[in-house]
């Protein structure tokens, strides 16, 4: 379980491994121990307009505390007190684990990026479990993506798609990159499907009886 705190002031806490039934149980233990309205989301959300994280998060830490002293319904949290205090709010979810994957482009346009990002986007049309922004790194441009579910979206289908959409504006990839981890699985389906083998598993792999 990994706690990180947001610039806004919201808790966000990932409690992978937890059975989505037992967050109920996580969430009133956490109450405990923290005295903040609780909220879940993703696989554990209890409404379908909290799945997304974003949504919760909508107005930061002023935004928030403006709705519940209003009281909006909408805005309640799941559990514990409908006041925010200093210490914030809670977050809950259980998901897969997430993929920040960017992909840079042989342009300096950004706006080039920015449209790309919008047809991969799941928000404007694109593939679900997609979160993706056209941004500028150090003179390029890039499209930088949250994979929310790499086994229902895979990277390369993203990838596949990203170099089509660049094509219709006269760029390739040049490169992509990892923010963080990412799960051997979704190498392995981007290998099996990128050189056509019809049998990878991990026990293909060298390294993995090695370490046995």
């Amino acid at each position: 379980r990994a706690v990180r705190y947001s610039s806004g002031g919201l808790r966000n806490v990932q409690a992978m491994g937890v059975e989505v039934e037992g967050q109920a149980q996580v969430s009133m233990n956490l109450l405990d121990y923290t005295k903040t309205p609780v909220y879940l989301y993703a696989k554990a959300a209890t409404r379908p307009d909290r799945e997304v994280l974003s949504n919760i998060r909508r107005g930061q830490y002023e935004g928030l505390r403006q709705d519940l002293d209003a009281g909006k319904e909408d805005r309640l949290p799941d559990f514990g007190p409908a006041k925010l205090g200093k210490a914030g709010a809670t977050v809950i979810g259980a998901r897969p684990p997430l993929i920040a994957y960017n992909i840079y482009l042989t342009t300096t346009d950004v706006a080039i990026a920015k449209r790309i990002a919008r047809a991969v986007r799941y928000s404007s049309g694109g593939l679900r479990n997609v979160q993706a922004m056209g941004v500028e790194v150090e003179g390029q441009a890039q499209v930088s993506m949250n994979l929310l579910d790499y086994t229902k979206t895979p990277v390369y289908r993203v990838t596949e798609l990203v170099r089509r959409e660049a094509a219709h504006y006269g760029v390739t990839i040049k490169s992509a990159e990892l923010i963080g981890l990412i799960p051997q699985q979704a190498l392995l389906d981007a290998a099996q499907w990128y050189l056509q083998l019809a049998n990878i598993t991990p026990e293909s792999i060298l390294e993995n009886h090695l370490h046995d």
